[in-house]
């Protein structure tokens, strides 16, 4: 079990949903948990939880990988998410089988290295999850997907015009590479906003994450 950092429902209750929060390179689950609060009025009944993944950075100090991005080519890449998503795809059944909740109850929200990761694992998963949130990411192993694919949750991705980490055109490669598999997709670009995730870009995912719960809008 990877070391987690969790949000219980507001509520009080057992979580009637779960939403995953995947963090990027150099950072951890603690980093990312924030979102919660942020989200957590509007989702009472849901329980975010945001994994530490299991590697220290190779390119930093501090923080955690899920894989290492020394080598930046798209075949090392690939290499290394896929070795990398069993991590998460285990981590993921363990979420469901310890709440109960049926994988059209769990979302996953990936930044950076943590939205390759989201993408890749949850479209080669048996059982659609609600939905995929990516930000600032971009979609590994394209040209396999539509042969790879065994279940097309919606995805929404957002990102930033000025990010240099990730480059803005990685979210209309990524766009193309999931309409040509069949997926539901929708993107939100966001103006002056470079690698990061900003209040426009929360309330998108806000309102994704209700809709892929069907849960009614927020009036």
């Amino acid at each position: 079990m990877l070391n987690e950092h969790t949000l219980p429902p507001l509520s009080g209750g057992k979580p009637r949903h779960a939403v995953i929060l995947v963090h990027g390179l150099g950072d951890s689950g603690a980093g990312l948990i924030g979102l919660g609060d942020v989200w957590r009025q509007a989702l009472p009944d849901t329980e975010f939880l945001a994994p530490d993944a299991p590697f220290p950075c190779d390119m930093a100090p501090f923080g955690y990988q899920w894989f290492s991005l020394q080598n930046r080519s798209p075949a090392a890449i690939l290499a290394n998410v896929r070795e990398a998503s069993p991590i998460l795809d285990a981590y993921i059944d363990e979420v469901q089988a310890s709440r109960a909740l049926p994988a059209g109850r769990v979302a996953l929200v990936g930044f950076s290295q943590g939205t390759m990761l989201s993408l890749y694992v949850a479209l080669r998963r048996q059982a659609a999850l609600a939905g995929v949130i990516g930000y600032s990411g971009a979609l590994v192993g394209g040209e396999a997907l539509s042969h790879e694919l065994t279940s097309s949750p919606p995805v929404l991705l957002v990102h930033g015009l000025l990010d240099e980490v990730v480059p803005f055109p990685a979210m209309a490669q990524a766009e193309r590479g999931l309409r040509q598999a069949g997926v539901q997709v929708a993107t939100h670009a966001r103006p002056n906003l470079d690698h990061g995730i900003d209040s426009a870009g929360l309330d998108v995912g806000l309102a994704f994450l209700r809709d892929a719960f069907q849960l009614k809008s927020v009036a």
